[in-house]
């Protein structure tokens, strides 16, 4: 990937993840094209997550020897609190109910805005510092993603 740390990387990924949110808003009386463009927010996120989870975290974990707790354990819990609301939204939309998957998506959005402050304040400050000899090769595994 082209970013020069971790912060670098997935801190712009949050923004692009918030503007898909948004481009569904602005259909939102249109279930067809709310629905295409929650299908391309759900990639999305679900994307961000596994990077974080099968790349960024265990590299962390391994340079630190946080394993079992930390900063990383309670963003798994909170990104699957998130799966799990994404999997009820995509659940509703796939019976139909985009308006129901809608009203969900402002509690989801709440969750991820105190989620984000975490991880771009605290998290990826710590990568940036700890996994910057290894960014390299961090960095090539992220882009197969």
């Amino acid at each position: 990937m082209s970013a020069d740390s971790p912060g670098a990387l997935f801190t712009p990924d949050h923004r692009h993840c918030d503007e898909l949110w948004a481009q569904i808003e602005e259909v939102a009386d249109d279930s067809k094209a709310a629905a295409e463009r929650y299908a391309a927010f759900d990639r999305a996120m679900r994307r961000h997550f596994a990077m974080e989870e099968e790349v960024l975290f265990p590299a962390l974990e391994d340079a630190t020897g946080m394993h079992g707790g930390g900063p990383t354990h309670v963003m798994r819990m909170e990104h699957a609190q998130m799966k799990r609301m994404l999997d009820e939204m995509t659940a509703a939309v796939e019976r139909g109910d985009v308006s129901g998957a809608l009203d969900q998506g402002d509690t989801l959005l709440m969750l991820i805005q105190q989620h984000n402050v975490k991880e771009e304040g605290i998290l990826y400050p710590m990568c940036d510092n700890v996994l910057a000899p290894a960014w390299a090769e961090l960095s090539e595994k992220l882009s197969k993603y």
